[in-house]
């Protein structure tokens, strides 16, 4: 929809929020009080939807507080960090609005969103991950980050900030564990004969096992916020540092996407 009015016109409205009443801005604009009616009115009717309600003491606006029910679906990573922190951000700004989250695999997810059960959902996508069919769903990428590695505070590497992928031969790696074709983060992307000290498929236990030192895990940057919280692991960025070859180049974390309906 276009909305064809004159510029003087959108000059109207904001006369009238500023203050609550026009009569102080109509004053300011130069023209009468009943004159920025007049111009409020044109504008109401070229829009084809009244804007204010009118009273004997001002206009108030007629948009009313957001309220109700959404329910958002995410996967389990999405559960420690961007989805909490959503959520409270949420809260805080429309305290009418109830947000509820829903950890489910990918398929459920999808089905859930196209069968009106989700509204937004967070989706992982990448190399190494299933192309899953989103036709028909509204889709807008979120940062993802760089993907990092977390060490035990008295693990060799712990404090030494970049390191080269060479360095990381030969640790014993806390794999996650889940649904086939869903996002699991432990094994670094580009080594080709890992050393698996575990699969645990809950976060909280990688982070403990990571903890005792008995290996290390990746961690997607959009989570490593609340690793210090979740155990006392040190959040170390694994970057070539142009000190590798080609073919041991980092892979990025699988980005995140919100999907809606």
């Amino acid at each position: 929809m276009s909305l064809d009015v004159h510029p003087q016109l959108l000059r109207a409205p904001r006369a009238v929020l500023d203050p609550g009443s026009p009569t102080v801005d109509s004053e300011r604009l130069g023209f009468t009080r009943s004159a920025l009616s007049k111009q409020i009115a044109t504008l109401e009717a070229a829009a084809g939807v009244r804007l204010f309600e009118r009273g004997p003491r001002g206009v108030d606006d007629l948009r009313p507080p957001l309220g109700g029910r959404v329910t958002l679906g995410g996967f389990p990573a999405t559960a420690l960090r961007p989805a909490p922190r959503a959520i409270a951000r949420v809260r805080a700004a429309h305290c009418s609005i109830d947000v509820d989250f829903v950890e489910s695999s990918t398929p459920v997810r999808i089905r859930r969103l196209r069968a009106g059960r989700l509204d937004p959902a967070l989706q992982a996508s990448g190399e190494g991950l299933p192309g899953w069919d989103l036709t028909g769903i509204e889709v807008e990428p979120l940062p993802s980050g760089v993907l990092l590695v977390a060490v035990g505070r008295r693990h060799r590497l712990a404090g030494a900030g970049r390191v080269p992928v060479t360095d990381l031969v030969g640790e014993g790696w806390i794999a996650g564990r889940g649904a086939r074709g869903e996002p699991q983060f432990g094994v670094w992307p580009t080594l080709t004969e890992p050393l698996v000290a575990a699969e645990l498929g809950d976060w909280s236990a990688r982070f403990g096992f990571v903890a005792a030192g008995i290996g290390v895990t990746t961690v997607p940057r959009l989570v490593a916020g609340s690793v210090s919280s979740a155990s006392r692991s040190t959040i170390r960025r694994g970057r070539d540092g142009r000190r590798v070859s080609p073919g041991s180049a980092l892979s990025p974390a699988p980005p995140p996407r919100c999907v809606w309906r």
